[in-house]
């Protein structure tokens, strides 16, 4: 409807008034034409687009090449690796080799519809792949700390002209990049495909399950960064006592802020980690402790589950601001003395408390 509407107002540019009235063929040609203009340029863009989806699928291939020839299959043959040190290394690495060596060869022979079918049934790899990624690359450290002749191993095949300076760390992360790229081409192809072209639905279909499986990867990373981030702040905190590590729980921020005390007492500056159900007030370690100088000491958890926050100052373009928490059995005023980060600790607390009682 709004091509033809577009090819009509072009058009009326070359008509007169009278011939607009008329029954002249000519709005209806030279719509007819715009169409055509606009499907050609669609085929361009499509055509192009699948020309560097199989460039770049060559080039992947290739790099994938290095690792199943001059690591897994010589590996598999030398025994320098036990069976399940290999497999947790490389993960499905060689059925995702398998599975770009298919999509190579439709594509080849300009099958796009029947490649991408068959790459759709493998996606399942790339998830998995990237749930193993984590503990390939710590059992990878861990067999060049203590295996000397898989550390030769891997050093002289590195050497390797093929490898162009490149390291094994560089290229296992590969996958996961291509699935990110095969998302991007697939949108780009279907949006340049027409509805009723044969191969519209497989595209669509494609998109649809690279970009779940894209999804799913997003998560594991999420999760295994967050995990990071409870374990870092975990071993922040002196001693053993307060549990940062718990299933279900989010890293949100952290950051020093200044506590205004009830009575006329000085302010007191201090760490607080806010988390998606608890935050914890921290005090930092003597500097000169000799285990613990960079550490801190919990001073209280609180719930965030019976907390509310209110903005006590700080609305207005002032310097700095107040916020108070108010608990079940405690009240917190907490001020900053920059604006930007008083206000992002109350976005952060407010949305962080809405999302408990959701």
């Amino acid at each position: 409807m709004c091509l033809s509407l577009l090819a009509l107002q072009d058009t009326s540019l070359y008509l007169s008034p009278e011939s607009t009235m008329s029954d002249s063929p000519l709005p209806f040609t030279a719509g007819v034409n715009t169409v055509e203009e606009q499907r050609a340029r669609w085929e361009r863009k499509r055509s192009r687009t699948a020309k560097e989806l199989l460039e770049t699928e060559h080039k992947y291939l290739g790099q994938l090449d290095l690792v199943v020839t001059f690591f897994v299959t010589i590996l598999k043959a030398k025994g320098t690796l036990k069976p399940a040190v290999l497999e947790t290394i490389f993960g499905p690495l060689e059925s995702v080799y398998l599975a770009s060596q298919v999509l190579s060869f439709h594509l080849e022979r300009g099958n796009l519809g029947l490649g991408l079918e068959n790459l759709c049934q493998k996606l399942e790899l790339y998830g998995h792949y990237s749930e193993n990624l984590e503990q390939a690359n710590k059992t990878l450290k861990e067999q060049l700390k203590k295996n000397k002749s898989f550390q030769r191993f891997k050093k002289l095949q590195e050497s390797r002209p093929q490898f162009q300076g490149r390291k094994l760390e560089d290229l296992l992360p590969l996958p996961l990049q291509r699935l990110h790229q095969y998302k991007h081409f697939l949108r780009d192809l279907l949006e340049n495909t027409s509805p009723d072209n044969t191969e519209y639905q497989k595209l669509a279909k494609a998109v649809k399950c690279v970009s779940e499986v894209s999804r799913w990867v997003q998560d594991i990373i999420r999760n295994r960064e967050n995990s990071l981030q409870l374990l870092r702040v975990q071993k922040l905190l002196k001693g053993q006592k307060t549990k940062v590590l718990a299933p279900g729980r989010w890293y949100i921020r952290e950051g020093w802020l200044l506590v205004v005390p009830s009575k006329g007492e000085e302010l007191k500056r201090r760490m607080f980690f806010l988390f998606s159900d608890i935050f914890i007030a921290t005090k930092p370690c003597h500097p000169l402790h000799l285990l613990n100088s960079n550490k801190f000491t919990c001073q209280a958890v609180y719930s965030l589950q019976e907390c509310t926050v209110d903005k006590v100052f700080g609305h207005t373009q002032s310097q700095g601001g107040l916020l108070s928490l108010s608990f079940p059995h405690k009240t917190l005023l907490l001020m900053s003395s920059d604006q930007e980060d008083i206000n992002d600790w109350y976005q952060s607390l407010t949305a962080a408390i809405r999302q408990l009682k959701v």
